[in-house]
């Protein structure tokens, strides 16, 4: 095995396990220090390098937990496998709660522990490869989590860089999918207002009886379910941003009210009648032509106006094919780290698939494409017949490779437990199921860590 100078570091006061873990190991190509006690193991860790620590929990001088704690205050992102007897099963469950990647029970076989370390390893790895994927996206393209690399796009980042800081009101144009919100939350993040409160309010989710109320609030008695006061969202945005998403949806007298909030900065509660100042930033939404809606009279011009102080239209994914190479790939190391996947990319052709889609979700579609992928791969490579997609098969397409819906359960279940570090209390709340269910699929479905 190919280990890149991989140094563990085996914290245990039995020699004859110290020994054992060495010779396992190394026969798999890894440096291994040791250390015999908790004060010599924290003393060496902080003083080298080390990809991976093994921890006893009985350990003399200092004990497990505290060599633990004290790791991950040094290093947040340490890789730690705690080893324990299984009479301190209940312990090591605590050590994962505290940061520890996973523990192995004492008596082990040896392929047991291997299938923990590398699997501990490649996660880390795949976690390193992503950290420096999206620091590089974020000198390219600034906004975090935006991801492009096509002339459309960096328009959009140049202007939205430039309108960030300032208090300027903004109207992001885009079809659903196209990050709407994503784009929202970076001007926000961007600005001086970054550490105030970013308030989302979907104003076509919303019933318009209801909107009034969820956007200024409620004064107690303003009708007759209204036993307490409400504080309404502008009031929540205070000193930050309030995001309106859908603005379209929002019926003409609505309408009225919020000009009045951009115009005066001030509201005033249901049932209440003390005008009550609001300092918040108002980054606006739509998937559709304000300017027809206003030509059909369904929309106010002068709201518009103070709305579209800066307009930004984000363009649809089939407009941008250029970039689907560079979000598909964001996409698969996310979800391999995620979900505990050894992935090395997409085959040409499966690449050429899909820049050849026409993408009618837009960017959430390729993400939920790129999800369903990973969770169902089962080689290094994306190929064609792994990737899902909503269309009309062509005249002698090849369909993609079905799987049973138990076959689905069974890969779903398995990558959800990877990515909780086999954790069965925070896998059956991923899943929706409680622990006894959980249980009884992984028997049923004969899942382990080796059969994967």
């Amino acid at each position: 095995m190919v280990t890149d100078g991989t140094s563990i570091l085996v914290v245990d006061d039995e020699e004859n396990l110290r020994n054992l873990l060495i010779r396992i190991l190394r026969e798999d190509g890894y440096a291994v220090e040791t250390a015999v006690d908790g004060e010599e193991g924290l003393a060496k860790y902080k003083a080298g390098r080390y990809d991976l620590v093994l921890l006893d929990l009985k350990l003399p001088k200092l004990d497990g937990m505290s060599v633990l704690r004290s790791i991950k205050e040094h290093n947040p992102d340490a890789l730690v496998i705690i080893i324990t007897a299984f009479s301190t099963i209940d312990t090591a469950i605590q050590a994962i709660k505290l940061g520890a990647y996973h523990y192995v029970g004492k008596p082990f076989r040896p392929e047991e522990l291997m299938i923990v370390v590398n699997q501990a390893l490649e996660r880390s790895r795949l976690m390193q490869e992503n950290r420096a994927l999206q620091q590089e996206l974020m000198r390219t393209f600034k906004f975090e989590g935006i991801v492009g690399e096509s002339p459309k796009m960096r328009d959009v980042l140049r202007l939205a860089s430039a309108v960030a800081p300032t208090d300027a009101t903004v109207l992001i144009y885009g079809e659903t999918g196209t990050g709407k919100e994503l784009l929202a939350r970076s001007i926000h993040f961007q600005s001086p207002r970054a550490n105030g409160p970013f308030v989302v309010v979907n104003c076509g989710a919303i019933p318009e009886t209801l909107l009034e109320t969820e956007l200024f609030g409620h004064e107690k008695g303003a009708f007759t379910s209204a036993i307490t006061s409400h504080v309404g969202r502008f009031e929540r945005a205070q000193d930050g941003t309030v995001f309106l998403d859908e603005i379209a949806d929002m019926s003409l007298s609505m309408q009225v009210k919020l000009l009045r909030v951009l115009q005066e900065r001030v509201i005033e509660r249901v049932g209440g009648n003390k005008p009550i100042d609001v300092n918040a930033r108002v980054v606006a939404a739509t998937n559709k032509d304000l300017k027809k809606a206003i030509g059909d009279s369904r929309f106010r011009e002068d709201l518009y106006y103070r709305l579209a102080v800066m307009p930004l239209e984000l363009p649809a994914l089939r407009d941008r094919k250029e970039d689907i190479h560079v979000l598909a790939y964001h996409f698969l190391n996310k979800y391999a780290v995620a979900f505990g996947k050894r992935i090395k990319g997409f085959t040409p052709a499966a690449m050429k698939r899909l820049r050849s889609h026409h993408w009618p979700g837009n960017v959430r579609e390729l993400e939920y494409t790129v999800q369903r992928v990973v969770i169902l791969a089962t080689g290094e490579l994306i190929d064609t017949e792994e990737i899902w997609l909503d269309e009309q098969p062509s005249p002698g397409a090849k369909f993609p490779k079905a799987f049973s819906l138990g076959e689905v359960e069974r890969r779903h279940i398995h990558a959800v437990l990877k990515m909780t570090a086999w954790n069965l209390d925070e896998a059956a709340r991923v899943l929706g199921i409680d622990r006894a269910a959980l249980q009884t699929r992984i028997q049923e479905h004969n899942i382990s860590a080796e059969t994967g």
